[in-house]
């Protein structure tokens, strides 16, 4: 079982047989209403669902395939595979997705394939965030389809990122009045331009930046003894444990809602998170989170890492 299908709502799928179940309906809901657009709607309860297929052949004329399914309102599995010369769809695997709804970078993105199996891991290296992004890549078809083409790299593309977390608390927020907010704002503004020209060779930024960093441990070293680290840091984003598309995040919560899954009446909650100046959608299961969500508290928590490029449509 994949280890974050708990967190779209399927916390007590144990049984292989069970799981099959759920990728046949994903294949038949998507494949078999294959005469119609490519983005869809059912209807389960009076209550519509997304479901979505893309198709496309790589260099060697291999067909794969990406079907979705929507088991919550804008989460699901996703399952891919190759069609074979008969046209039959041949099933490889299957991962669990939230749709992300805001665009997180504009920086350009490295895709590299994955050694085990036909998936793609991107990298994006945003000033902001203070690490280099790695993420799961959820649409690897597009990706599929322009390598084949020869039209890549691309330019002009954004990144939309998503999230599922299996472990999470909620946290009450730092009080800051309007003037700290906007004094905050600009501070950082500031250290993103210079961690620009110092990636650029500006030696007079590398050494603000040293001697800024320098200041930041002297302060927090002194504040430590007296105050909670947590008072001390607002937002934090992180590599968490051996896998490269984990993080541990400390984020604000700026939108959050609740929805149940159709199939397990799971309660799931969806949120939208401020992270070092990083809008991302993160998604957990009712049973899963500690403490009750509200927007200006703050979530913390481990989260597989999801990524969804957004192609110029010229170049699809």
């Amino acid at each position: 079982m994949h280890r974050y299908l708990r967190a779209i709502g399927f916390s007590k799928i144990k049984k292989r047989e069970e799981l099959q179940a759920l990728i046949n309906e994903v294949v038949e809901q998507t494949i078999l209403n294959s005469s119609k657009p490519s983005k869809e709607k059912i209807n389960h309860k009076k209550q519509v669902y997304d479901y979505a297929r893309d198709i496309a052949a790589d260099e060697d004329d291999r067909v794969y395939a990406e079907l979705s399914l929507d088991f919550v309102h804008g989460a699901g599995i996703c399952v891919r595979g190759e069609f074979d010369d008969d046209n039959s769809f041949l099933y490889e695997y299957y991962f669990p997705y939230l749709t992300g709804t805001h665009i997180s970078s504009n920086e350009d993105i490295t895709v590299e394939r994955q050694a085990e199996k036909e998936s793609y891991a991107g990298v994006c290296d945003d000033i902001k965030v203070g690490v280099t992004i790695i993420f799961y890549l959820r649409n690897m078809v597009p990706y599929i389809r322009l390598k084949a083409l020869k039209r890549l790299p691309v330019q002009g593309t954004s990144l939309v990122l998503s999230a599922l977390s299996v472990d999470g608390t909620i946290m009450m927020p730092i009080i800051k009045n309007e003037y700290e907010k906007q004094r905050i704002k600009k501070v950082s503004n500031e250290r993103n331009q210079l961690i620009a020209q110092a990636r650029m060779g500006d030696e007079d930024a590398i050494e603000s930046l040293t001697l800024e960093d320098m200041d930041t441990y002297t302060t927090i070293s002194r504040r430590i003894h007296k105050e909670d680290v947590f008072s001390l840091v607002d937002t934090y984003f992180m590599p968490y444990g051996v896998e490269c598309d984990q993080y541990s995040i400390l984020g604000e919560i700026v939108d959050f809602h609740v929805d149940t899954n159709r199939v397990t009446d799971e309660e799931v909650i969806f949120m939208t998170l401020e992270c070092n100046e990083v809008t991302l959608e993160v998604c957990i299961n009712r049973t899963d989170l500690y403490g009750e969500p509200a927007i200006g508290r703050r979530f913390k928590g481990v989260i597989w890492l999801q990524g969804y490029i957004e192609f110029p449509q010229q170049n699809l």
